[in-house]
């Protein structure tokens, strides 16, 4: 029986050996994580992640042939394939700090690779990591093999929160690249042997690691640019009347260009889009690419801007103060269906607005209070730690409370900030909110999901991303 081991329990680990276990029942999966309080939660009715689908995929498999522990070691020794999927997060000190990406637990996960193997190993990079880590980490493992043959591979993911298993079931494709020696391509044929369970063996892409590595970075570039792109034009659509959602459907409608995210809002989050531009502005200045990291640095910059615009268009509706008023969050997550606030838009809404002396009301189905405390009073970057490396009891911000209904969320409340897109905001009783908020009544709306014809009629003053300004608006104009 082939077994396969992955070191870190996280949003990528725990759904993709799950599905693995799932597609390939001859295959025995551990996943294995020195964090005893998430192995626990893996192993209970509650799993740490919310993922549309990953219960019912873990249940099937979890005691057959998909199994979580905190026994790194004997399941690292015992496997044939071994993905390492731990923190990759950005510096916060030292040569690069702010950009270069902490290899510190890629490293440690090398060592004891090395120390614990006995036998031959597939070494699989799963973190999204900077181009040539493969090298690093080979260098590692060959100069403590002990006469083992590691062979190293990088087989990025490219899974989008909240659609993970679904993406997972039918990707667009699966990337494995490997060294171009008879040694590398064996491990490139065994890995995609894995793949080929269930993935159309035209969509597994094989390559030299580098391309592969790079490939990850530069997705995830793209995709924050477009958002940035069309970030860009809403500004430029509220200043001159157009609706950034008419633009965005033209654009969109071009064959080479598509519709996938075209979608204008308060901001881009998640775990990957800063952190793997950052990287790749790195990279580039590392290579002397002075130009090509201004280009990608300008992505960060439209993103940042966008959150600042949000927050100083808040601030000036409301006769240019918002101390002491209650604002309402609506959502927190950085997209609906995941509980994932990593780099979340909300974040730094909040922290602009706790700035200028709010009091927040914070209301997400899936986003617990101490999360979102922690969230607002940790520094930037700490997030990317494993849990238990992170400030322990972060102080809590007075000024915030969290609460689990909408209606309680906006009660008494000035205005309304709409930071995710969950499905049910769209379908609140708008009239009963209006009713019990204190008047003039706001929502901003930073997704554009509500409709703002009808909340006007009810007798909110609305702002949206893109959209024509209320004559509200444009007489109390944002400082941007």
């Amino acid at each position: 029986m082939v077994k396969i081991c992955c070191i870190g329990a996280g949003y990528v680990g725990g759904p993709t050996m799950a599905v693995i276990a799932l597609k390939c029942p001859e295959i025995e999966v551990a996943v294995v994580d020195i964090s005893v309080p998430r192995i626990n939660a893996w192993n209970s009715d509650q799993l740490p992640i919310y993922e549309p689908g990953l219960d019912d995929v873990v249940k099937q498999c979890r005691g057959k042939n998909l199994f979580f522990s905190t026994d790194v070691e004997k399941h690292v020794m015992e496997a044939d394939i071994v993905f390492v999927s731990v923190n990759t997060p950005t510096k916060t000190q030292g040569l690069g700090a702010g950009k270069a990406a902490d290899l510190t637990y890629w490293e440690s996960a090398a060592r004891m690779i090395a120390d614990v193997s006995k036998s031959d190993k597939i070494v699989v990079e799963k973190s999204t990591v900077p181009v040539k880590t493969a090298e690093a980490i080979e260098k590692i493992l060959t100069h403590n093999s002990k006469g083992i043959n590691f062979q190293i591979l990088s087989n990025p993911e490219f899974l989008a929160e909240g659609t993970a298993i679904q993406d997972l079931f039918n990707p667009d494709r699966v990337l494995i690249g490997g060294r171009e020696t008879p040694e590398g391509t064996k491990a490139i044929q065994a890995l995609r042997d894995v793949y080929a369970h269930w993935v159309p063996v035209d969509r597994i892409i094989c390559s030299n690691l580098w391309s592969a590595e790079l490939s990850k970075l530069a997705a995830n570039a793209f995709l924050a640019q477009r958002i940035s792109s069309v970030n860009a034009i809403s500004a430029l659509c509220e200043a001159t009347g157009a609706d950034v959602t008419e633009v965005s459907h033209a654009v969109g409608k071009d064959t080479r260009i598509g519709p996938k995210f075209l979608n204008a809002s308060v901001g881009f989050g998640g775990s990957c889009f800063q952190k793997d531009i950052l990287n790749l502005v790195y990279i580039c200045e590392c290579n002397g690419l002075t130009e090509v990291s201004n280009y990608w640095k300008q992505v960060i910059k439209i993103n940042d801007y966008q959150k600042s615009r949000f927050v100083n268009r808040v601030v000036s509706s409301m006769f240019n103060t918002v101390s002491g008023k209650k604002i309402a969050i609506l959502g927190f997550a950085f997209k609906k269906d995941t509980g994932d606030t990593r780099e979340t838009p909300a974040i730094d809404v909040c922290k602009g607005l706790l700035g200028d002396k709010a009091r927040l009301s914070i209301y997400d189905p899936q986003v617990n209070e101490d999360q979102i405390q922690r969230d607002l009073s940790m520094k930037k970057f700490d997030w990317d730690h494993p849990l238990h490396l992170q400030p322990m009891s972060p102080t809590s911000v007075k000024q915030v409370s969290v609460v689990w209904d909408a209606y309680e969320a906006t009660k008494d409340a000035h205005g309304i900030c709409i930071l995710t897109e969950w499905d049910e905001f769209r379908s609140l009783d708008y009239q009963r909110i209006y009713d019990n908020m204190r008047k003039p009544a706001f929502v901003f709306d930073g997704r554009n999901i509500v409709d703002g014809e009808k909340l006007r009629q009810i007798g909110f003053i609305v702002y949206a991303i893109g959209k024509p300004l209320d004559s509200w608006l444009k007489d109390m104009p944002a400082v941007v």
